[in-house]
């Protein structure tokens, strides 16, 4: 036989066998595709290891995560009971159900407790007992401390219903209402996720049912597979990641002794087929005397090339003027996100401790889910932060690209923590942070927010875990992912309401419009929280009590503001210490009013604090004003308005 006949044949059976081999030691792609995130109506993406058996296969993730569409809404079965899913947080393995007969029935009433034995899922840390009581023989009497939610629909003049969030009513209600009672639920639910725990308590059992609870769940993480471009799946009892070529172990990248295999007969046959095609244009070429110049090298100088230059743009670009890091740089920083490097966790983000090349510590803010209101989040910080430069505000370092594999922004490292950790998180400790130390807080980050809405921005989320404090307790104002650009031109923007309960503005929350001075009442609680240390926000507070900010209206009308002040700064030893307090408590009083148009713009706040703090409030200045033994008047500077109402205080 010809010997270029033997070459050809021996060049074809490598490639057909190559082929065999490749699909006998891979999962079809279609396993790929399959998996899919699907949708049910308007509900969340569905995907690993959550699986919609209607619209994918069982393989897409894990037996016990099973979800059917009903009425367009994706469903769990738990315990023989279906829920709804709300929402899914993939980032933090964690979903938002309610149960399904609050949607079902108009006057429903759960009947049995969730158990969640025997399952891959676990209560949140913050869900709470909603506790219903169902044909009860006597009815619970009104008392101003318990959160009583009356179940209307199916109470009778004999038979009562009723249902309460709050564990201390149990506590203090009769046992013999309890005992007089046919049965009871403990219905949980989460009330962070409220859009107010202020609006949450004017709101029906069946609002409350309807809010739904957190739960967490236990499965394999998919972040990795995620990365590198596959979808996870769960098949024959093993996690598995699928990718657009074939299955992996790990990730679309791994070298699993599956794939490694699959490689060795491969390259084996590769060689074989390589020294075939070698021949036989060795034996073309001594046949014609030509030499033969194969393009292959160019080209890959060409593609490396191209390659490195838009790696070495990228390293070298800027955004608005922001420096884009790549992703690697930062994943070395932060040792690939080390969980061990966690500063916090937010809702939306988890911030990581790192060191960039040219050796500055760094904040590095990973932002969970590339979808479009994240990266929209993520180029308005960006935009918002590029034109700011203030003593008093967080810098931006820089940013990845808005098409890298994941968003991360990078800031300045601030070492001492977030006033909220100061006041009443791990770091408050009596008498740690003086009133001399607050003070100097409260006017920083007024003089920050000042500038900002002189720089026609509105931070939208102001509050004690925003505010990070250096070594010396200096503030940097932080966390520009809400903030909006404001025109010059109109009086008020008109969006949704976003924030954090027990900061958000009462009146942006019920007409939908933003202006400055919801910053102004936002900070206002911050001033509350710095004479007060007790947090914005406070489910086992009393009903009334709950808000921080309602508490302070409260005492400060019922002239009781000594009830509300930490013990430990002095209030009632420090005369100069108390005037000041009584100072800035009618300060946050005007900024906390319900009426837009009744609070102080942040400059008159700024301007007040700083006289608050240089005034020499001494003991032979007092006696000149005419004060009474018990009481004295908060303030009157004359720089703003007086509170509507006649607000004194009691001195103790």
């Amino acid at each position: 036989m010809h010997p270029k006949m033997n070459h050809f044949q021996l060049c074809v059976f490598c490639i057909i066998f190559t082929t065999l081999v490749s699909r006998a030691f891979s999962v079809d792609s279609s396993y790929y595709e399959a998996c899919k995130p699907q949708t049910c109506g308007n509900g969340p993406n569905i995907s690993y290891p959550f699986w919609l058996s209607d619209q994918q296969e069982s393989y897409c993730g894990y037996p016990s995560f099973k979800l059917v569409c009903k009425d367009k809404n994706p469903v769990l079965t738990i315990s023989d009971f279906d829920y709804i899913i709300k929402e899914i947080f993939y980032s933090n393995h964690s979903f938002l159900v309610a149960n399904s007969v609050v949607y079902e029935d108009e006057c429903p009433l759960p009947l049995h407790n969730i158990s969640l034995d025997r399952t891959p899922f676990n209560y949140s840390s913050n869900s709470l007992d909603f506790s219903l009581f169902y044909n009860c023989s006597q009815e619970p009497a009104a008392d101003y401390y318990m959160l009583i939610y009356p179940i209307s629909c199916a109470s009778s003049s004999t038979s009562h219903y009723f249902a309460t969030i709050h564990k201390e009513v149990l506590k203090n209600m009769n046992r013999t209402l309890l005992d007089s009672c046919e049965s009871s639920v403990d219905a949980p639910v989460d009330y962070i996720e409220a859009a107010g725990v202020h609006t949450m308590l004017k709101m029906s059992y069946i609002d409350i049912l309807k809010m739904g609870f957190l739960l967490n769940w236990t499965a394999k993480n998919c972040s990795n597979c995620e990365r590198s471009g596959g979808r996870c799946g769960f098949d024959h009892n093993e996690f598995i990641c699928f990718c657009s070529d074939r299955s992996h172990d790990k990730t679309c990248d791994d070298d699993s002794k599956f794939n490694l295999k699959r490689k060795i007969v491969i390259g084996v046959c590769s060689v074989i087929g390589t020294i075939a095609i070698m021949s036989s244009i060795f034996f073309i070429w001594q046949r014609r005397n030509k030499n033969l110049i194969g393009p292959s090298s160019y080209a890959s100088r060409s593609i490396f090339s191209k390659s490195y230059s838009r790696s070495d743009a990228e390293k070298g670009s800027a955004y608005l003027g922001v420096h884009v890091f790549t992703y690697k740089e930062l994943a070395q920083a932060t040792n690939n996100f080390d969980s061990s490097k966690e500063l916090g966790d937010g809702g939306f983000c988890t911030v990581y401790y790192g060191k960039v090349r040219d050796g500055r510590s760094v904040a590095v803010k990973r932002l969970y889910e590339t979808n479009d209101k994240r990266v929209e989040q993520f180029m308005n910080e960006i935009e918002i932060l590029a034109r700011l430069r203030h003593q008093n505000l967080v810098l931006l370092y820089g940013c990845t690209s808005h098409h890298s594999r994941e968003l991360l922004l990078v800031y300045e490292y601030v070492p001492n923590g977030t006033l909220a950790d100061h006041l009443h998180g791990g770091k408050a400790k009596p008498g740690a942070l003086p009133w001399r130390t607050r003070i100097n807080i409260a006017v920083e980050t007024a003089t920050a927010l000042s500038y900002l809405h002189a720089s026609e921005i509105i931070h939208r989320d102001v509050k004690t875990t925003n505010i990070l404090l250096d070594n010396n307790f200096c503030v940097k104002v932080a966390d520009f992912g809400l903030s909006r650009l404001f025109p010059t031109d109109v009086t008020h923007i008109s969006t949704a309401p976003q924030g954090t309960p027990g900061y958000v503005d009462p009146d942006y929350n019920q007409c939908y419009q933003l202006t400055t001075k919801s910053d102004v009442y936002s900070f206002g609680v911050v001033l509350v929280e710095l004479i007060s240390s007790l947090p914005a926000v406070d489910i086992t507070r009393c009903r009334h009590e709950i808000n921080l900010s309602n508490m302070a209206i409260n005492k400060i009308q019922k002239h009781a503001l000594h009830e509300l002040v930490d013990p430990s700064l002095g209030y009632e030893s420090d005369f100069r210490v108390r005037k000041m307090i009584n100072a800035v408590a009618e300060l946050a009083f005007q900024c906390l009013q319900i009426e837009t148009e009744m609070r102080p713009s942040m400059v008159d706040v700024e301007n007040e604090l700083k006289r608050i703090q240089s005034d020499d409030f001494s003991k032979e200045k007092a006696e000149e004003i005419d004060i009474s033994a018990d009481e004295v008047l908060l303030l009157k500077s004359g720089h703003l308005l007086p509170s509507p109402d006649s607000v004194t205080l009691k001195l103790g």
